[in-house]
């Protein structure tokens, strides 16, 4: 059984005693404090609630909604929904906040209340702090029954969201419905499973082979869209010679492809693909995480423009883009997060873009990966003893390398040219997670095991 509580929210496995999981009686305490802390910030006691179709969805909502009209905190339940989707709709509400229902690709076994602001977004780091020192606040008072919250459940917002991303000016729903794509489309049995399909349709995609789109909350496979994890999409791209595959993950915030001959697009390379095609028709800045591929910003520059990077997160991601005035951005987890739709990862938004941008090309999927820069990314994990200064021994690292360029914003990001190796410890063990990223697997693989050895000298 586990339980995180972060400043992102509170999340875990179901089942188990208070305080060791995600247990009623831990959903209770801490969307209560939620809720209070939204109406303290905003004056605003109207919150948005959504959901993916998980098997343990509808017991959370339940208790969700229901703790927050015991606060008197006015509840939009959109039922079956997405990430994005809740995303878009705080501020067409004009709600507080938001609370998503997902433990995004996390098993079957995991739910989470993820928490947005009044603008739709991620609670910031400080936010996040005063929610959870409220929730060890066992001083909440809950409200008279003349002075409960209401519900209004509402089902447009399939619809909305779909209108939203095709009214994207770089969206050409001409352009793609001439194309005449046959997609695969994999859903995992979540939410995908209706939006992603009915997207499709309202682009103009005829021929739609979906696989795992029904609902129900028991995931085929494991649900984090890696190349493993997809083999089954892989045969039905192949076998009806589609154009190619379509994966989100349950909460449909992040989207992967599958070329034509049944091999990946990557994950990497969603965001490469469809910043591409932002940049050289809205000509602007680029931002993504110290852990993304560096094919990023080699388009970027490629195009004349400048790519900047955040520490990992999309709270990071979503501030350095603002600040830079960045008209795409994202992660290399296959999030695109398009400012001209809102500042959240979307999946519909980068199907939508991506769907544009492929037909305009007239390349097939394999060609257009062809044409982006190479790279491979190793990711590898040193384990340490319990109670070792981290810290300090990434300090001595970044000095062993003062004479590459070096990034310490989240962890130490080191340069070698196109190379790079990245190294952030973990915040709940004694591990440094090592990622490293060159043109092939092998140099990558060298880059990752020569820092290795670098730390084990330093830990003699």
């Amino acid at each position: 059984m586990t339980l995180i509580k972060s400043i992102s929210g509170i999340r875990g496995t179901i089942g188990g005693k208070a305080g060791d999981a995600l247990t009623p009686v831990d959903i209770v305490k801490f969307t209560a404090s939620f809720g209070k802390w939204i109406v303290s910030k905003t004056g605003n006691n109207k919150i948005v609630v959504g959901r993916d179709a998980r098997i343990s969805g509808e017991m959370v909502r339940n208790l969700v909604v229901g703790t927050l009209q015991s606060i008197g905190v006015d509840v939009v339940d959109l039922g079956l929904s997405t990430t994005p989707t809740v995303e878009i709709a705080v501020p067409e509400e004009n709600a507080g906040g938001g609370i998503i229902l997902t433990a995004s690709h996390n098993p079957k076994q995991w739910n989470a209340l993820k928490l947005l602001n009044n603008k739709g977004e991620f609670i910031s780091d400080q936010d996040g702090k005063e929610v959870l020192a409220l929730a060890e606040d066992t001083d909440i008072s809950f409200a008279d029954v003349d002075d409960l919250g209401n519900v209004v459940y509402d089902e447009s917002y399939l619809q909305k969201h779909i209108d939203k991303v095709l009214e994207l000016s770089l969206v050409d729903v001409a352009a793609i419905s001439a194309a005449k794509f046959k997609v695969a489309v994999d859903a995992v049995n979540s939410t995908g499973g209706i939006f992603v399909p009915a997207l499709l349709k309202a682009l103009g995609v005829e021929t739609v082979y979906e696989l795992y789109c029904e609902p129900n909350g028991h995931f085929p496979h494991n649900p984090e869209p890696l190349p493993e994890h997809l083999t089954e999409i892989s045969k039905v791209v192949k076998e009806n010679k589609a154009d190619l595959g379509i994966v989100v993950d349950p909460d449909v915030d992040r989207l992967c492809f599958v070329n034509e001959d049944g091999t990946m697009f990557g994950e990497e390379y969603t965001l490469v693909a469809v910043a591409d095609y932002v940049v050289r028709n809205t000509p602007g800045n680029t931002v993504s995480n110290l852990s993304s591929t560096r094919a990023l910003r080699d388009v970027t520059e490629q195009a004349g423009q400048q790519y900047n990077a955040a520490a990992v997160g999309e709270v990071n991601v979503v501030n350095k883009m603002k600040e830079t005035h960045a008209v795409i951005g994202g992660e290399g987890n296959g999030g695109i997060i398009y400012p001209e739709s809102h500042y959240g990862r979307d999946a519909l938004v980068g199907i939508g873009l991506f769907l544009t941008h492929l037909a305009k090309s007239g390349k097939s999927m394999t060609e257009m990966r062809a044409s982006y820069p190479a790279y491979f990314i190793s990711k590898n994990k040193i384990e340490l003893e319990a109670g070792m200064d981290i810290d300090g021994l990434l300090v001595k690292i970044q000095e062993k390398y003062k004479d590459q360029p070096v990034n310490t914003i989240d962890g130490v990001k080191i340069e070698f040219g196109k190379q790079w190796v990245h190294l952030r410890k973990s915040n709940t063990e004694p591990i440094i997670r090592i990622y490293s990223e060159s043109s092939s697997e092998a140099e990558a693989n060298e880059l990752a095991e020569k820092v290795i050895a670098d730390i084990k000298a330093i830990l003699g």
